[in-house]
């Protein structure tokens, strides 16, 4: 970024309502529509000014303070057009919805510079996604984890990309996921609140932090207990890096195959037929027998819905992805023990 020439100059003074905060926080709230890594990266290469000084990020800001920021020119777009097939829950001239599949990362990434959610709408759509996002996630206005299913939205304007930025920002867009857990919460219903950051001692991890780290919080009511797992509905009301399954863990019941912060990392046949068992007659005790075919590899966790404001109408959108199969395979055979014992 040192070497990339001045594209643009944004100028800010600051407001009473940012005086206090540390710089890197103040500027990613000034520049709603860039990621705060980006941010990271304009201050750690010297391209941020406060009043007339060069800036570190810890710097406390005082109203009145004037803040100057030199943007770079864009690099030549390094993600690739690749023909991977989209489910598209719904496309206009502003906005594409999509319904990511598990296992596909959302943009390109060191280690994932191809197959990504980014690679597919750059061929089906081009030059006309949003420039916002970067070079190497033009369009994304959120992310999901790898992991991760269900819905996602792109923007293909500026325009729509800054507009939904703000709602996200805002807490205007409802997240509704829906996670089966390895256990049930305990309570069964209730909130989870506090500040997410990174580990001390595993930096790739994040939890729940006695200081530091962002605010979370996310409401959760368990829809089907079934003893050994549940299906749980989560509604996000921040979004944080990783926030269902650090906050499903903290409750006890972390999400179902989720090798960061779960007890497994696959559940097979036997242990789908134990949780039966015991749903069924109290019995816990692992069935004899091979561990059979591995229904769920990858953690169970589904963003189902999604809703929000039409960037350029206003008007209320709301979008639901189904249930993908695999966390279907899971609970089939709980549902019919259900229904047969009714």
């Amino acid at each position: 970024m040192e070497d990339s020439p001045r594209a643009e100059r944004r100028e800010f003074t600051v407001g009473p309502e940012l005086a206090g905060e540390r710089l890197d926080q103040a500027l990613a709230r000034l520049l709603p529509e860039r990621s705060r890594a980006y941010v990271k990266k304009l201050l750690d290469a010297g391209r941020v000014t406060l009043s007339g000084k060069p800036a570190k990020p810890a710097l406390k800001v005082r109203e009145g303070d004037q803040v100057v920021v030199d943007i770079p020119e864009a690099t030549p777009l390094e993600a690739m057009p690749e023909d991977i097939p989209l489910d598209v829950l719904y496309e206009d001239d502003d906005i594409i919805v999509l319904n990511k599949r598990p296992g596909i990362v959302a943009h390109p990434s060191q280690g994932h510079r191809d197959g990504t959610l980014v690679n597919a709408p750059l061929h089906h759509y081009g030059d006309s996604l949003s420039e916002i996002g970067g070079v190497l996630r033009p369009g994304i206005v959120h992310r999901l984890d790898q992991d991760t299913s269900g819905c996602l939205v792109a923007a293909k304007t500026d325009a729509a990309h800054a507009a939904l930025m703000q709602q996200f920002m805002e807490r205007d867009v409802e997240k509704l996921y829906l996670a089966i857990t390895d256990g049930v919460p305990r309570p069964v219903e209730g909130k989870v609140e506090g500040n997410i950051g990174r580990r001390a001692n595993d930096r790739k991890r994040h939890g729940l932090l006695p200081r530091g780290g962002r605010h979370s919080l996310t409401l959760y009511r368990t829809v089907e207990n079934y003893g050994l797992v549940a299906l749980v509905e989560c509604r996000l009301l921040t979004g944080r890096t990783h926030q269902a399954r650090v906050h499903l863990a903290h409750q006890g019941a972390p999400v179902l195959c989720d090798k960061d912060y779960g007890k497994r990392e696959i559940f097979t046949e036997r242990e789908l037929r134990r949780a039966v068992e015991m749903f069924r007659h109290g019995h816990s005790a692992m069935p004899s027998g091979p561990a059979g075919a591995v229904v769920l590899d990858r953690q169970a966790l589904h963003a189902w819905k999604l809703a929000f404001r039409h960037p350029r109408s206003g008007q209320e959108l709301s979008f639901e992805a189904p249930i993908p199969a695999d966390m279907l395979a899971v609970l089939a055979p709980l549902r019919d023990a259900r229904a047969a014992m009714e």
